[in-house]
């Protein structure tokens, strides 16, 4: 039988450990493949163990199995792993191999007087690792041990601080950079905006950005991406033009960072046109950019792209399809997620945790309280998900739209997870809009020890007391926000015209058509009273005659942002209008009647879903 050849690390071991040959006769050893006639002993002593080793690591070492057979090698044969030299390069095999950082901590742990290459590279692994917290414990550790930063460490140790998104960390490391003198080098001054817009803080990264004398495309990227991602979309767009002033040729990175940007404002043209941009020059080929799109057209309330597209993309990863069944669901289609969702099991792709947020927000809006707790059930027991805040959300949702409250407030007592402000704030709006009023103030007394300054709650509790016609409960919540220093926040609409974005807010005068719009307004309450439309004047919580409730409704920003459209588009085009709250009953009925008096498709992307509204009705089904 043919004996096995042996593996070169085999023959390496072979060769380090063999004894001396005769001086008279040269030797040939092999060492990893590559093959070297050795002098006679007596000209070139034997290395030493250490050096062996450090040769073994540098040459043998392709998998984390073999360093730790060479790992082993070096402990039987006496190498002092303590050696700084030998230390380093073991560790830093672990960390390019993307071997277990608690390995490589146990491995640096015994280095004596590790050199500042020996720390680099150990920030480097937690950095790049999924668990980078460590990084500035050792970098607070260095430090301790009298170790100066090189212009390798700060990179680094950014990018950990990056990761684990700890702004005030990376404010202290930041003045670390300014007394090292190590702040007016790019990729520092790189990853330091990088950090800044990572940890959520796009002013500091703009400010950083702003500061730096040489700006690169990565320099660029990153600071409109920390914006876009960050809700200030409209800022991102602003630096892209300035970027083009500046003639850097964007990127594949730039790309997604502005369909982002348009995704979050509804800027569903200027999102084509990147579209066809990309297309142009070769970058929808790539899944990611393909996954960004369909979030644009689904955010953006056009969902039939949405589907085109992901029928026409040749591959598709489980992104891809939790990208549509979320757009589905949001866009009121809750069922066709539902069947996505089937067809996704079909495919034998595995859903994430993502995709039953997704699925369970389906159910809540479709009002299918036993299909959502079956999927629930399914998510734990066969997909073996452990559910999150934001499934417990959905639960909550589905039984408080559901009108089930106090089966809401039991399954809220029975999570496994410690209710947070949202989770008590999803009860207080169902309470409101179900009208119990006990409960509710049961979930603001909650909410008070969690997040007491949130304006959308006393709103919400105002609300039902005016309902209820308790106009002094109504006063003290309002004083007690007065005295709070708490704002409501205003109520604004977007639309997107001729490359710009429009913003309208109640009562708006400020744009230069508004004699045209409030004409306009004018006209469509007319055609609305002749299609039987009646104020739904239970909408404005404040104790004044009912004429003036209903001049009040007439001004509603997304009113008048339809009114402004209508000016301003030809017949049939339809209309998309974003809104940053939820969409009073009074519009909504309205917004149903003009999309029939006017033949329009109209769709409206409140709080927290789409309205898509045509011939007189909308894709809600009145459950929202």
């Amino acid at each position: 039988m043919r004996s096995k050849r042996p593996s070169s690390l085999s023959l390496l071991y072979s060769a380090l450990s063999s004894p001396p040959t005769s001086r008279s006769h040269p030797t040939t050893r092999s060492y990893c493949s590559l093959t070297a006639t050795s002098p006679p002993c007596s000209e070139t002593p034997k290395p030493s163990i250490t050096d062996q080793c450090i040769t073994l690591f540098q040459s043998c070492a392709s998998s984390i199995c073999e360093v730790k057979q060479i790992h082993a090698f070096c402990i039987r044969h006496g190498a002092p792993l303590a050696d700084p030299d030998l230390g380093k390069h073991l560790v830093l095999k672990i960390v390019r191999l993307s071997g277990p950082m608690g390995y490589a901590h146990q491995v640096f742990d015994q280095i004596r007087c590790p050199s500042i290459f020996a720390w680099n590279t150990m920030i480097r692994g937690f950095a790049e690792s999924e668990y980078p917290r460590p990084a500035t414990q050792l970098y607070r550790s260095m430090r301790a041990s009298g170790v100066e930063p090189d212009t390798h460490t700060y990179p680094f140790l950014l990018k950990a601080i990056a990761k684990s998104t700890d702004v005030k960390e990376g404010e202290q490391v930041h003045s670390g950079c300014i007394k090292n003198g190590f702040e007016s080098l790019i990729y520092v001054q790189n990853a330091l905006v990088h950090m800044y817009a990572s940890s959520g803080d796009s002013e500091s990264a703009h400010k950083m950005f702003v500061l730096m004398p040489e700006r690169d495309l990565v320099a660029w990227n990153t600071v409109i991406k920390g914006f876009a991602l960050n809700g200030r979309p409209n800022e991102a767009l602003t630096l892209y033009r300035d970027m083009e002033l500046e003639f850097i040729e964007p990127d594949g990175f730039t790309m997604v960072s502005l369909i982002t940007a348009c995704a979050e404002l509804g800027a569903l043209a200027l999102g084509r046109r990147i579209h066809v941009y990309m297309t142009k020059v070769g970058l929808t080929k790539n899944l990611h950019v393909n996954n960004t799109l369909l979030d644009l057209y689904a955010k953006c309330g056009s969902i039939r792209e949405a589907q085109r597209l992901f029928n026409e993309m040749h591959e598709k990863n489980v992104v891809s399809w939790t990208c549509l069944i979320a757009g589905l669901a949001v866009n009121g289609f809750g069922k066709e997620a539902l069947e996505l969702f089937s067809e996704l099991e079909r495919e034998g792709l595995v859903p994430t945790e993502i995709t039953f947020v997704g699925v369970l927000y389906a159910c809540s809006h479709c009002g299918l309280v036993d299909k959502g707790f079956e999927y629930f059930k399914r998510m734990k027991e066969e997909f073996h998900v452990v559910p999150r805040i934001e499934h417990y959300g959905c639960m909550v949702d589905l039984l408080g739209r559901a009108g089930l409250v106090e089966r809401a407030r039991t399954f809220i007592q029975d999570m496994e997870l410690q209710p947070n402000a949202v989770i008590w704030r999803i009860l207080l709006a169902a309470c409101t809009i179900h009208g119990h009023l006990a409960l509710a103030e049961a979930a603001r007394a909650e909410i008070l020890q969690l997040e007491p300054k949130h304006s959308g709650d006393y709103v919400l509790l105002s609300n039902l007391y005016a309902l209820e016609r308790r106009w002094s409960d109504v006063q003290k919540v309002r004083k007690e926000m007065a005295s709070e220093g708490v704002r409501k926040a205003p109520g604004h609409s977007l639309v997107e015209l001729g490359n710009k974005v429009h913003e309208f807010t109640m009562g708006d005068k400020s744009h230069p058509q508004s004699e045209a719009i409030y004409l306009k307004l004018a006209e469509i309450t007319q055609l609305l009273k002749l299609e039987g439309y009646v104020p739904q004047t239970l909408n404005v919580f404040v104790d004044i005659e009912e004429e003036e409730k209903e001049n009040a409704l007439s001004y509603h920003s997304e009113k008048i942002a339809v009114a402004f459209m209508l000016i301003n588009t030809g017949p049939g085009t339809p209309i998309t209008v974003m809104k940053n709250l939820r969409i009073c009953a009074d519009c909504h009925l309205a917004i149903k009647l003009i999309s029939k008096i006017y033949d329009r498709e109209i769709v409206v992307r409140d709080r927290s879903r789409f309205h898509h509204f045509r011939g007189g009705a909308c894709s809600c089904k009145e459950y929202w």
